[in-house]
């Protein structure tokens, strides 16, 4: 399961002579042959120098053991403007993915997730007591492999009243076995007056180093946008992917403005994506911005707009995540191809 619907299922291609899986494991390179395309953007930096260098600037890699062409680039970074802190554009979620049952046959999958993700420069985990048990497991089997202190941690509180959140927040903590961490966010804007006022005293001694909301509810973008007039945020989690552009048209560009960072929920519009495009081939200059799979496609699109920071999927699926973080390397669509990808999405 994904944060964005069913994982597997949906991400194969029924109609089309290889599934997603098939061509992750039989990729040939093609991306190493084709044609640069000057217009586009490189890892080396944006339109408004949001990016950070990369050690294999607009370049590409030669295939890995596994079949990816982008295995062993650095990964894009992209600024928190109300720090200057760099951070990995591909991030990971846990919605779904962590809320199983602990058997071996489920653990050993994410086990592997958590591994790839790491190894492939990925730091941004993002989490919610909501999503029950993924913040306890993701801390459990993050600790295991020693790799909790390399994460830059998100969650976020999901109660009514001040003590209920200070006790929720202080149980997350403790799951994700941290004494603090880098983000926390006030979830679906629950009772978020009250709680961002425990945020920023925590913010203050040091248990958080950046706050923020989150909300994937459109009927609530009027009170987000009120919120990035408030002063008191360093982020907010919003949805944003090529299905859904109504908040990159009002949201982003206020938070832009404001010095805020945006991390994007629902990448895959909860698995729509690629249910539309079922049996279609990627376009043949998508290659131009170095992408080879839908899912680079559509995480692209997010990692090129200027205001966004970081985009979470989530995935249980090793394959998938290889080719999550093949997204945030190499070279990004500029805005006219953006506006191309668009077209091409709403002609489905």
């Amino acid at each position: 399961m994904s944060q964005d619907g069913p994982d597997p299922v949906s991400r194969r291609r029924p109609g089309r002579p290889l599934s997603r899986r098939e061509a992750l494991r039989l990729g040939a390179g093609t991306l190493a042959t084709a044609a640069l395309a000057p217009s586009l953007l490189t890892a080396c930096g944006g339109t408004d120098g949001n990016e950070a260098p990369a050690s294999a600037a607009g370049g590409v890699a030669s295939p890995a053991s596994d079949g990816s062409t982008t295995a062993g680039l650095d990964l894009i970074l992209k600024r928190i403007p109300s720090s200057g802190e760099q951070i990995p554009v591909i991030g990971m979620g846990t919605w779904q993915t962590f809320m199983v049952e602990e058997t071996e046959e489920e653990l050993e999958p994410l086990r592997q997730v958590l591994r790839i993700f790491h190894e492939r420069g990925g730091r941004v985990v993002d989490s919610s007591p909501m999503y029950d048990p993924a913040e306890e497991l993701l801390g459990r089997l993050a600790e295991e492999a020693g790799l909790m202190d390399d994460f830059w941690v998100a969650t976020k509180v999901w109660t009514e009243g001040r003590e209920e959140g200070i006790a929720q927040m202080e149980q997350s903590l403790s799951e994700l076995r941290r004494t603090n961490i880098e983000l926390m966010q006030v979830h679906n804007l629950v009772d978020v007056d009250v709680q961002l006022d425990t945020l920023e005293e925590w913010k203050a001694q040091g248990r958080f180093r950046y706050i923020g909301v989150s909300n994937t509810s459109a009927q609530r973008y009027p009170e987000v946008e009120a919120l990035l007039d408030d002063g008191r945020l360093d982020f907010v989690q919003i949805n944003y992917s090529i299905a859904e552009r109504e908040s990159g048209e009002r949201i982003l560009p206020m938070a832009r403005e404001r010095d805020i960072g945006i991390i994007t929920a629902r990448p895959f519009a909860g698995g729509q994506l690629f249910q539309a495009v079922e049996g279609e081939s990627v376009p043949e200059w998508a290659s131009e911005f170095d992408c080879d799979s839908w899912a680079q496609f559509f995480l692209k699109y997010i990692a090129s707009h200027p205001a966004v920071t970081c985009a979470i999927p989530a995935t249980s699926n090793p394959d998938h995540m290889r080719d999550n973080m093949g997204a945030g390397v190499g070279r990004l669509p500029d805005e006219a191809t953006r506006r191309r990808m668009e077209e091409v999405f709403d002609a489905l």
